[in-house]
């Protein structure tokens, strides 16, 4: 798999034919956020002849306004100075504390503790599931420039999140009898090999923790490089893990990530999908809704239709977060409550298992319900889809209608309403 970032990223574009000025925010804004592409992402999915319009080249390269303008500014001096490279680190470093690198008190709330000690690399944060970062999984095939887990690309340890063994996973969830679900999450666990991917998952199979009902793989695999699953040397080992955890009596759910319809078109990604279903594994469907990628209703209901055709569950349309390159990325919540009403309305039922927009806050998940006319104030209607306190899943609350609002920390409470913590 051939890959591209850095400076060769940069040679790509030129390649390609963008301009001087555009290498140079590449550049800049490469060296404080990452960003990686592949061959198949390069040659199957970017339409060169639409770039810089392209939705999936806005969704994989850099744009200058990634960055906040005083962040671009004094970082694109530096280059332009041609400052020394340990000079341009230091201030992507303290970039980095500035762009929220782990959104959502992860760090702080999300960690558990097992018998006296922090166990980073896991997080638990609702009752029923816990996410871990293998060590070996914590990159990708490609980036998107909108991911929250950027901070585990930056090669930055004191903001990443990695799981060094499975051993503390096995004795934490031994000891957790409420927990169902375990999420392998990264990065991207498919990028370990089937026998480093195994040695994660075989011991979840033990009859020791047969509390533990479904396997989860959060992947962009089959957006970014199929072949994972179809002609890479290891892609049948992969698909008879699959079968294995399934013929154990668990669940699998892949936690796909389709960010575009464009990303279902090939042949290569169909193929998968189609192999990744023969196993039993069920393939669920999320991603955010991003400005100048998928911003459109159309192109929701045209990516849930065709999920549905391919045997795909379409699950979540999320609010970009709070992270990274949010100013570039995120769209008003009244926005895209509007996108995801319009994109629900045109497709038929089986399609609605698209629960959105929903902002992954601290509290839990907090899904926009929509914008309503009460007393003659208009507000948001909001509801908890999930939430670290099970008592408060399900409960209602409302917001002042604030148009600019973009993220749940913009929002205050209405009428006196009840508020989630």
């Amino acid at each position: 798999m051939k890959v591209f970032s850095h400076e060769r990223l940069a040679r790509l574009a030129g390649e390609r034919g963008m301009p001087e000025e555009y290498l140079h925010d590449l550049r800049v804004v490469s060296s404080v956020l990452p960003f990686k592409v592949n061959q198949y992402v390069v040659d199957e999915l970017i339409d060169w002849s639409a770039v810089p319009d392209d939705p999936i080249f806005r969704l994989t390269f850099p744009h200058r306004d990634m960055l906040p303008p005083d962040i671009y500014e004094h970082l694109s001096a530096l280059h332009l100075s041609a400052a020394d490279p340990g000079v341009i680190r230091k201030a992507a470093r303290d970039a980095h504390a500035q762009l929220n690198p782990n959104p959502g008190a992860q760090l702080e709330a999300n960690v558990p503790t097992h018998r006296g000690r922090r166990l980073l690399g896991l997080q638990h944060k609702y009752a029923e599931t816990v996410l871990v970062f293998p060590s070996q999984g914590q990159t990708c095939h490609s980036y998107c420039g909108y991911c929250f887990r950027w901070a585990q690309f930056v090669g930055n340890a004191e903001i990443r999140q990695a799981a060094t063994g499975v051993a503390d996973v096995v004795a934490y969830l031994a000891d957790s009898p409420t927990v169902t679900d375990v999420l392998f999450t990264g990065g991207d666990p498919m990028i370990m090999s089937a026998a480093v991917l195994d040695r994660w998952v075989s011991p979840l199979l033990d009859p020791a923790l047969e509390h533990i009902r479904t396997v989860r793989f959060g992947t962009k695999a089959l957006s970014y490089w199929p072949a994972r699953f179809t002609t890479d040397h290891d892609a049948d080992d992969v698909l008879r893990l699959f079968e294995r955890i399934v013929a154990s009596g668990r669940h699998v759910a892949v936690m796909a990530h389709f960010s575009h319809p464009r990303e279902l078109a090939t042949e290569q990604a169909r193929r998968a999908i189609a192999r990744i279903r023969a196993t039993g594994a069920v393939i669920r469907a999320q991603a955010p809704l991003i400005a100048h990628v998928n911003d459109r209703a159309q192109d929701w209901a045209t990516m849930w239709q065709q999920l549905v055709e391919l045997g795909v569950v379409p699950y979540y349309m999320f609010v970009e977060r709070d992270t990274g390159a949010r100013s570039y990325f995120s769209v008003p919540l009244t926005r895209a409550w509007q996108v995801y009403t319009d994109a629900i309305r045109s497709v038929s039922g089986l399609a609605r298992t698209a629960r959105g927009p929903v902002m992954s806050a601290a509290p839990g998940k907090v899904l926009v319900d929509g914008v309503v006319r009460i007393g003659g104030a208009e507000v948001f209607s909001l509801r908890l889809l999930q939430a670290r306190d099970a008592a408060d899943v399900g409960r209602q609350f409302f917001a002042h209608h604030d148009p600019a609002a973009e993220w749940f920390d913009d929002l205050r409470p209405a009428f006196g309403s009840w508020w989630p913590a």
